[in-house]
């Protein structure tokens, strides 16, 4: 047989094995590609296109890098091993790297603080007194939280942490713990004790979140200024509360990621001695005369700040139990009474600044005042003619209900709200009451009032009343946050004469000299006030036996800085008192010994003498020498 010729320009045939070869294939596939993808001034050459003449050594050199490449020959195997084992061993190095980082740390991890974010309590300022002292402040605390998702026994985690807490409630934590949700407090605030014996059970999902907890560290005192938190330090009552409405505390970030200390102190009014002292004072007065409750409070009389305020019974801010407990109101911003006799104030400087009466004018009081069917009588009735000031010395009903007619009803409405006492008081305190105003004031309501009945308005509107009626006229609304007596005149306005004013001075020093505020006529101070004893209102009717006392005294009269306010609710009589329950000898006790131990507090030193001319305007005009007249008349 005749062998075929070899054609030498002819392509060699492939082999089978070369054919198929996964290298060959690849190879091509991967120039295929290139051609489509790289355009054709590139420079590469990659082999024949269709209709183009190979050129074997490119596509050759090709090929053999594909096969080199891919090639399985037991010659590179351990090569290729070694660097794949490295490879994994970089990997799994960074892996443990990273998990030891998070293992030492001390951060939850990131998706727990934005679950707990807004359960964790914010920071707030610390509270100061007028000379800063701490009335409340954050300490970092540690609460538990449980992640029910991780939990792996439910009942066994519910038995270890309520043994040692066992005032978690087992039952409530069990179904809390089979929502499944992503976050739950299991306790706030725990104690050291508490999270080390926690830590000890090595539950997994259960964790610690440090939070800021508010402490009091003087407890009750100031209690009703200061207020309280919540167990998100969320402002509830008090001054507390006026921080987050105005926006003076950490707006609710967590607390692991907000120090306290960068929030700048907030300073108030109170003193924190004179604090203490009026609540120690008013305690003892609770428990001598077993008066269901008692208030008080000491204004500066020329800037209108608070420098103390109890009510009693009160509350410890740390723990104050049942806030709708109406025996623990604030009764000087939120309790609204009839204040009886120290309302005859605001009545004779009324009839003054009208200019219808003078210090020598006289009033009719011999005989009981009738109008219809009631009939107003003096409590200690004499039955004569009486001097203005002896209207206010002798505490008379039927005198300021005269006064009080000779100026009308509508003067009488027009100066009782300029003097505050028709309207709401609003200060930095959340708390406060809408004041009881006859619907229908007709002429007897005119004599009623005028001696402190039928008006129930919050103490603290008839303090400032007095307050403007003693510091020359100036009508201002109480603070408790420190305020110069400049800062006080530029929110002050005037609302009697400079002369009425002297004469309320002179009127308030004349019933502790030879009146009935001589219990509170401190020697060395100069003292000046004023009693007001109310006939409780039960089941709609006067009572005759229970009463509702209150008592006014300004230090010193001549030039006052201070005013004390003592209030009880319904005494007893005390046993050397021979059945007498009236202002002076329970509310006007207390202020007295309250005077006599806040006035050196406050670096006010005893005079020797009684000053020199302590009203000069009304002794111009003849009256005054006897401010200092002791005894009665």
């Amino acid at each position: 047989m005749a062998a075929t010729p070899i054609d030498p320009g002819a392509k060699p045939k492939a082999r089978k094995w070369e054919r198929y070869n996964p290298a060959n294939v690849l190879a091509d596939a991967a120039i295929a590609r290139l051609r489509r993808v790289l355009p054709k001034n590139f420079g590469v050459n990659l082999g024949p296109r269709s209709g183009q003449a190979a050129r074997p050594s490119t596509n050759a050199k090709l090929k053999a890098f594909a096969r080199e490449l891919l090639s399985t020959r037991l010659d590179r195997s351990g090569a290729r091993i070694r660097t794949l084992a490295l490879g994994l061993f970089v990997a799994y190095a960074a892996i443990g790297a990273k998990l030891l980082a998070l293992g030492l740390s001390h951060d939850p991890p990131q998706t727990l603080k934005a679950a707990a974010d807004d359960a964790v309590s914010g920071a707030r300022p610390d509270l100061l007194d007028r000379n800063g002292a701490i009335l409340a402040t954050d300490v970092k605390t540690m609460s538990v939280f449980a992640e029910p998702n991780r939990i792996i026994d439910i009942d066994e985690a519910v038995e270890l942490i309520t043994a040692v807490l066992p005032d978690v409630d087992a039952k409530e934590l069990r179904e809390r713990l089979a929502s499944k949700k992503g976050f739950i407090w299991v306790k706030r605030q725990i104690t050291p004790k508490e999270q080390a014996e926690i830590f000890h059970l090595g539950l997994p999902g259960v964790g610690f979140l440090p939070e800021n907890k508010r402490v009091y560290p003087n407890g009750p005192i100031g209690a009703h200024v200061i207020g309280f938190v919540d167990k998100d330090n969320v402002g509830i009552a008090g001054m507390e509360k006026y921080l987050d409405e105005q926006s003076l505390t950490d707006p609710h970030v967590a607390g692991f990621t907000v120090d306290p200390a960068s929030l700048k102190p907030v300073r108030l009014s109170l003193d924190l001695k004179a604090t203490h002292a009026l609540r120690d004072e008013l305690l003892a007065g609770l428990d001598r005369f077993h008066a269901k409750a008692a208030a008080g409070m000491i204004v500066d009389v020329n800037t209108g700040e608070v420098l103390a305020l109890e009510s009693m019974p009160d509350f410890d801010p740390n723990d104050p139990g049942d806030v709708r407990d109406p025996t623990k109101i604030n009764r000087i911003n939120v309790g609204v009474y009839e204040m009886g006799s120290t309302f005859k104030a605001l009545s004779l400087a009324m009839a003054l600044e009208s200019g219808k009466v003078n210090l020598g004018s006289h009033v009719d009081a011999r005989d009981s005042l009738r109008y219809g069917r009631f009939t107003i009588h003096d409590f200690h009735a004499t039955h004569r003619v009486l001097t203005v000031p002896e209207v206010f010395t002798h505490s008379s009903n039927i005198g300021a209900a005269r006064l009080a007619l000779m100026v009308g009803i509508e003067g009488h409405k027009a100066f009782l709200k300029k003097m505050g006492q028709l309207d709401r008081l609003r200060t930095e305190l959340p708390e406060s009451a809408e004041p009881l105003v006859p619907k229908h004031w007709a002429l007897l309501n005119t004599m009623t009032i005028a001696f402190g009945q039928g008006l129930n308005v919050a103490p603290i509107q008839a303090v400032m009343a007095v307050c403007a009626l003693v510091n020359g006229g100036e009508m201002m609304t109480p603070t408790f946050l420190p305020r110069t007596e400049e800062e006080a005149a530029k929110v002050s306005h005037r609302v009697i004469s400079e002369q009425t004013s002297e004469s309320m001075r002179y009127l308030m020093r004349s019933n502790a000299t030879h009146g009935s505020a001589s219990f509170a006529n401190i020697p060395g101070y100069y003292v000046g006030g004023k009693t007001g004893t109310a006939d409780k209102i039960i089941h709609g009717h006067y009572s005759e036996n229970k009463v509702f006392t209150t008592f006014m005294a300004i230090t010193p009269a001549d030039k006052p800085k201070y005013l004390y306010l003592t209030i009880y609710d319904d005494p007893l009589p005390a046993p050397e008192d021979h059945g007498f329950h009236t202002a002076a000898y329970n509310a006007g006790r207390v202020a007295g010994a309250l005077i006599r131990r806040v006035e050196p507090l406050m670096g006010v030193a005893p005079m020797k003498e009684p000053p020199n001319q302590p009203f000069p305007i009304i002794a111009r005009l003849g009256y005054g020498a006897d401010a200092d007249k002791t005894g009665k008349e």
